[in-house]
């Protein structure tokens, strides 16, 4: 009797503990809303998006951190920590919070209050002037990226102090084509409902999206639109059709009245400057640069590890295969196609190709090009892709030696957030879907030859939603109104 009391006794604690988590995680969510709409600062959790989560996705959240970080962070700092930033004169930000939080564990004895604390930390931004003049943005397209780039541009608008997507140019504006792109917007088959409302105003010839008056525009040819009619200014056009690729091309959008720049969603040809957010895009002259390329999916995916396994270990050779999913390019049923293979039924083959990855090295990682093979194999999945890398190093090296070099990335430096670094066992491509991360690693599948010298890695990509991700971060960065961050 008394072992069975004693176990009812533990039963109701634990239970009473999680409810206390989730009303702080409750609090919790309130005052990540009032840092936003009312301050314009983001709060993340270890490069996680804490904007428009529920509860129980937030405790996931703080579960991923102790797995992490091994070591337990409790909601009521996460809480107490988002209170004191809010009572505080902080700018206008982006703060990983959950870092926050694994500081204060380790640094409370030597502060009085958790205020003390966050002053101290954040005293770089208590006070600081935001300078950032809002960037009005054109969706060129609204395909696949498109449609995902319009739900993250009104999803982070936020005041509205960094990007504002004012416009969508398609072919065809009449009702009903304004009528059926507003459905795919609202819902998509991979990545679910939109969170949040989607009103036709067909009078106006515009899409109402979170109260964001979006002009949706006709146009066949990207010089004939004038933008100023529909009171845009200095825009930045992000191209996702993938029919302009070279500068020639591209340029046709600055002869536009009312752009300024231009960012392509594919690989670019000619001198385009192709830029792996967190990789090498500081190596972009913004102020003079008028077209980018956010290179591909599988380049924003490969890159990041790349280079920190170069830094690290000093890559001698390699290859790469991508394992991709099969895209609109491809077709449904066998038919013909201009590429080998290509024409073969995509739902039903796993189909070799070629992919890009190698030569993107040429210009993203230079000194690494002429060193790798790449290949690539669609399959029989509507999204997420896996990069297998295979590399020669000049250290020899154990999975453990490796994963901590990884690990200590994917939480310190500039590329948190290109990189996730997974410990499931459990883990397949479907877990994947809406990460916001490009280069997800997955941990438990690294393999070290016996001469400790040739590794083999394994990394996931949404290759749509991660993707899409790091174009909304290049696209900050190169508008200039990236606001001051905490990581």
């Amino acid at each position: 009797m008394e072992a069975v009391a004693k176990s009812n006794k533990a039963y109701e604690a634990q239970l009473n503990d999680w409810i206390e988590q989730e009303k702080a995680g409750i609090e919790l969510i309130g005052t990540i809303g009032k840092l936003w709409f009312e301050k314009s600062i983001e709060l993340v959790l270890f490069r996680n998006q804490l904007v428009d989560r529920s509860v129980s996705e937030i405790t996931n959240l703080h579960l991923y951190a102790k797995n992490i970080v091994k070591k337990t962070i409790s909601v009521q700092d996460t809480l107490a920590i988002a209170n004191a930033i809010y009572t505080s004169n902080v700018c206008p930000s982006r703060i990983d919070i959950g870092k926050l939080a694994y500081e204060y564990q380790q640094e409370k004895s030597k502060f009085k209050t958790v205020d003390e604390f966050v002053g101290d930390k954040l005293k770089d931004l208590i006070g600081a002037k935001s300078s950032n003049t809002p960037k009005d943005v054109v969706l060129y397209g609204f395909g696949r990226i498109g449609r995902l780039a319009a739900r993250e541009l009104i999803s982070q608008a936020g005041k509205g102090e960094q990007l504002r997507l004012r416009a969508i140019v398609t072919r065809g504006s009449s009702n009903d084509d304004i009528i059926k792109r507003a459905d795919l917007l609202r819902t998509d088959s991979v990545h679910g409902n939109f969170p949040g409302t989607v009103i036709e105003d067909l009078e106006n010839k515009a899409l109402i999206i979170n109260g964001h008056t979006v002009h949706m525009i006709d146009a066949k040819n990207p010089e004939d639109v004038d933008y100023t009619k529909f009171g845009i200014h200095d825009a930045l056009v992000i191209d996702n059709t993938g029919v302009f690729r070279d500068d020639k091309e591209l340029s046709r959008h600055l002869q536009a009245k009312g752009v300024s720049k231009v960012l392509l969603t594919a690989p670019a040809k000619g001198d385009v400057p192709n830029v792996v957010h967190g990789v090498n895009h500081e190596k972009v002259d913004v102020k003079n640069t008028k077209i980018y390329s956010a290179a591909s999916c599988t380049t924003n995916a490969i890159m990041p590890i790349l280079y920190i396994m170069d830094k690290e270990l000093c890559i001698q050779k390699g290859h790469i295969e991508t394992v991709h999913s099969y895209t609109n390019d491809q077709n449904l049923l066998d038919n013909y196609h201009k590429k080998y293979r290509r024409g073969r039924s995509a739902a039903l083959n796993m189909v070799i190709t070629e992919t890009g990855a190698e030569s993107a090295l040429k210009k993203v990682l230079p000194h690494l090009s002429g060193k790798f093979t790449a290949n690539s194999v669609r399959v029989p999945t509507p999204n997420v892709s896996l990069a297998i890398l295979n590399l020669n190093v000049n250290k020899e090296v154990t999975k453990e030696d490796v994963n901590e070099i990884v690990r200590n990335y994917a939480l310190n430096g500039s590329l948190v957030e290109q990189i996730q670094y997974a410990f499931s066992n459990e883990l397949v491509s479907s877990d994947i879907i809406g990460n916001s991360c490009p280069s997800v690693f997955d941990s438990q599948a690294t393999i070290i030859s016996p001469d400790k010298k040739s590794i083999v890695l394994y990394v996931w990509y949404d290759n749509e939603y991660g993707y899409t991700r790091q174009v909304i971060r290049f696209s900050k960065h190169i508008a200039e109104v990236r606001r001051a961050t905490y990581y």
